[in-house]
């Protein structure tokens, strides 16, 4: 009768331990790439930053991190979009653009301060942001 408590407590510690460690890895490496998507579709040319969002089913990535204070450029790439999302709004700089099915749309934001830009598609269902640093 001991021993079968005993195990039956190392089993039930050994299950805990398990559950614990699985969630913990997996939220680690959710915000890794999360961080990895945000940092590889921001980059900076000829003084220009140039923020890549794919459009098309949504806005991927849905949340982007940018520099404040040098001129940047909202690009939509849309490969087949046919939904809400091939339309976007961004209300606080009252820009409305509708997407090409397949292409490229670039969006002059201008120098940015820090703030937080939100976007959402023209029926209000997929939005994004920009949080500029």
């Amino acid at each position: 009768m001991k021993n079968t408590t005993i195990a039956i407590i190392i089993a039930s510690l050994l299950i805990i331990f398990a559950i614990v460690f699985t969630n913990g890895s997996s939220d680690k490496q959710s915000q890794s790439s999360n961080q990895e998507i945000q940092a590889n579709n921001v980059s900076i040319k000829d003084g220009v930053q140039i923020i890549e969002i794919q459009a098309k089913g949504g806005y991927t990535p849905r949340k982007s991190v940018a520099k404040s204070g040098i001129p940047t450029i909202l690009r939509f790439n849309t490969n087949g979009t046919f939904d809400c999302s091939s339309s976007v709004r961004i209300p606080s700089m009252k820009i409305f653009k509708s997407l090409p099915q397949s292409g490229t749309t670039d969006i002059d934001l201008g120098s940015q301060k820090v703030s937080t830009l939100d976007g959402i598609c023209g029926m209000g269902m997929y939005p994004f942001e920009i949080s500029f640093i």
